[in-house]
């Protein structure tokens, strides 16, 4: 997917494959790209800078981009470091230059940038507000909660483009082809899946526009079926499950829990469930457990007790989901313990404090390992999972 889709409009971000971890805990194998726009007409905007780390080479970019002149404008759409981060750099690199961002994001700047005078430089817009470039007409609508309280996207009026912030970002860096779903997919729920009904107040807003094009501040410029893009973040924003399937997330210590697990998803697929994953939450990417959560329409939790409790795994893993606003699914229990199983009674706590969870009978108990007795209940159990 092409970064330039235009003479005017010019993508002058960076990709970031050093990275280890994005924001501290996802795993990103194929990095992430801090994406900034460049738009030239009589006055020149810069759409958002990028993380300090890449700031060398995003500055690079941009003066070639700018061909001698100077930017009229930073718009700076999100505060957080990941695309504010050179922010200061790049006023003091062009001190003439106007930083347009939302009033609450101006609250926010000296917080990061103590050192640096904003308070002549700054322009607080609101909802609705135009900014005139020349040719170019930029309309700002506040996306509070989209994921941070200040942020803003931004429509260019006569070449129809959105610049949606975080929404419609993905993890992985440009230089790495790959299908757009199932990363987005990945990033919104880890990044924005507590946010489903500001999500929704954005997407009535961009329904209202006519849009050509989407520039992400992580991720492709969507181009072509915007229809495909918005309608996953329709049903992603309103908690519904993309796919019929079943997710079962095993924390086992010792392996008994987890052949427990395995050997429901073989009764699963047998009744012909198409869609069984399996995910160890011990050693696989939490954050794709998480996504894998919300993607299908039933889950199944399987953990060791421990301490008088549930194996720290799945209690992060079911604390993650309480945090990211789970809600809407079927959800089965099976715990293990060697004598005095407890785990069951701790994710059933945990899973009632979350919206619309329908808890499915029976609840397997296994101790230390499974038998027979405990393989009719698991029969059981795969049935109730079947039931629409």
């Amino acid at each position: 997917m092409k970064q330039n889709f235009s003479e005017t409009i010019r993508y002058i971000g960076v990709d970031d494959t050093d990275i280890d971890l994005f924001e501290s805990q996802y795993i990103v194998p194929n990095g992430v790209s801090y994406n900034s726009y460049l738009i030239m007409d009589e006055k020149i905007a810069i759409m958002d800078s990028v993380d300090s780390r890449k700031y060398d080479e995003w500055a690079t970019n941009l003066e070639a981009a700018l061909q001698g002149r100077t930017p009229d404008y930073l718009i700076v759409q999100h505060m957080e470091p990941d695309h504010a981060g050179s922010v200061a750099s790049i006023a003091a690199r062009y001190p003439q230059m106007k930083i347009v961002t939302s009033a609450r994001a101006i609250v926010m700047l000296p917080q990061f940038f103590h050192d640096t005078d904003f308070s002549e430089r700054t322009i607080a817009v609101k909802e609705g507000d135009t900014l005139s470039l020349g040719s170019h007409t930029l309309q700002f609508f506040t996306a509070p909660m989209v994921h941070w309280p200040e942020v803003i996207v931004t429509y260019e009026q006569s070449e129809k483009v959105l610049f949606s912030a975080d929404g419609f970002g993905k993890f992985g860096a440009l230089c790495h082809e790959e299908e757009w779903a199932c990363e987005a997919r990945r990033y919104y729920f880890n990044i924005c899946g507590k946010y489903g009904q500001p999500v929704q107040a954005l997407l009535k807003k961009a329904a209202t526009l006519d849009i050509a094009h989407i520039c992400p501040l992580h991720g492709p410029v969507l181009s072509d079926n915007l229809g495909y893009y918005i309608g996953l973040y329709d049903t992603w924003s309103k908690y519904e499950p993309e796919a019929k399937g079943v997710l079962i997330a095993h924390a086992s210590i010792h392996g008994g829990t987890a052949a427990v697990a395995h050997k429901l998803a073989e009764m699963l697929r047998a009744r012909g469930v198409e869609r069984v994953s399996v995910t160890d939450l011990c050693r696989d990417d939490m954050a794709e457990a998480i996504e894998d959560a919300f993607k299908y329409d039933r889950m199944v939790v399987a953990a060791a007790s421990y301490d008088g409790d549930v194996f720290p795994p799945m209690h992060n893993f079911l604390h993650h989901l309480l945090l990211k606003n789970y809600q809407k699914r079927r959800v089965g229990i099976i715990e293990n313990g060697s004598w005095s199983p407890c785990s069951g009674r701790i994710m059933r706590g945990m899973l009632e404090q979350m919206k619309s969870i329908d808890i499915v009978s029976p609840m397997v108990s296994i101790h230390s390992r499974m038998n027979p007795e405990n393989q009719e209940a698991l029969e059981a159990l795969a049935d109730a999972m079947m039931a629409e």
